[in-house]
């Protein structure tokens, strides 16, 4: 399959559900050949049941989708040959070891001999599983889990890969992990990344494009870049050194931007009137005025922030505190 037939494309799809609402309500798509498109939005938005339309696991009640140059509803076999995917729920059987669950998949695309062998070694190689190849999935954490899974799924070198929240849950050494793994697929292997997430770090570091589904319709879609610069500016935050001279420091910042809350008692904050806010024009104003401060920062804008302003909400992952495993990765 040539690489330019490797791109996700969705017209007005539709999935609504019997006495229930849309889940997803007339969306357009595009993600091109090597992409990787992060797909942001809460519990219940719509994620999953896009992603298991684009599977073929539901059919679309309305609206058309092609995976790869297949027809997600009359080419479904097709679209499953192209595709790899590592859904919410890991389907591991406890009894088996990682390498017999590799096997056991090479084997039903099609791989078996010396071939199978060479491609589970591999990939278990590649997802940091070498030393526990051969360790019943019981005895897996949450992140060697999620690792496997990611393997099965690419067993047979798929040009289009999705993934349905793959670090939910994860412990930072596990996520960075397959971070890394998923950023390397795109950039040396040219696959095409779907990944939905409630992580805006996450596509933040990982994402060309992020689109943002409410409700069931996307309400932003482009660069982390472009979407952040088109609803949010920059912040600066000044602490005083004499909390008296907190008056004289909102007078400095006030010429500068619009005065904004949310942070100490003792910060004066505003957002800055444009988006290449100057720290030094900003020092030397204050020391002008023979302020002196003992902290000064500038904050830019994030996701959350232009999920806020189009949905009026946060989303659930945002400030999310990081969770240690307690078994070992």
């Amino acid at each position: 399959m040539a690489p330019r037939e490797n791109s996700i494309n969705a017209h007005e799809l539709v999935r609504e559900f019997r006495k229930g609402p849309r889940a997803v309500d007339g969306i357009d798509l595009h993600v091109d050949a090597g992409e990787i498109y992060g797909f942001l939005g809460p519990n219940g938005a719509g994620k999953s049941t896009t992603v298991h339309m684009l599977t073929t696991l539901l059919p679309p009640t309305a609206g058309t989708a092609t995976v790869g140059g297949y027809d997600v509803v009359k080419e479904g076999p097709q679209v499953r040959k192209t595709i790899g995917a590592a859904l919410q729920e890991a389907a591991l059987d406890p009894y088996l070891t990682g390498r017999e669950h590799l096997r056991l998949q090479a084997t039903m695309h099609g791989i078996t001999g010396d071939e199978r062998k060479r491609r589970s070694a591999e990939l278990l190689h590649r997802v940091g599983l070498t030393d526990a190849a051969d360790r019943k999935i019981r005895g897996y954490s949450g992140g060697m889990k999620r690792r496997l899974d990611l393997a099965l799924a690419l067993v047979h070198r798929p040009r289009i890969l999705f993934l349905d929240e793959p670090t939910t849950g994860l412990d930072i050494q596990s996520r960075t992990a397959l971070w890394e793994e998923v950023g390397r697929l795109a950039k040396e292997d040219g696959v095409t990344v779907f990944l939905t997430t409630q992580y805006l770090e996450e596509a933040d570091v990982l994402a060309d494009r992020v689109g943002i589904i409410d409700h069931g319709r996307i309400v932003a879609e482009g660069t982390p870049d472009q979407l952040k610069a088109e609803v949010a500016r920059s912040t600066v935050e000044a602490v005083p050194t004499e909390p008296q001279q907190k008056g004289a420091v909102a007078t400095v910042l006030e010429r500068f931007g619009t005065p904004t809350t949310g942070f100490g008692p003792q910060a004066v904050a505003v957002q800055l009137a444009a988006n290449d806010g100057d720290l030094v024009q900003i020092v030397r104003a204050l020391d002008a005025a023979d302020v002196r401060i003992s902290h000064l920062q500038i904050h830019e804008p994030t996701l959350d922030d232009v999920f806020l302003a189009k949905t009026g909400r946060h989303l659930e992952g945002a400030g999310d505190e990081e969770q240690e495993e307690v078994a070992a990765t």
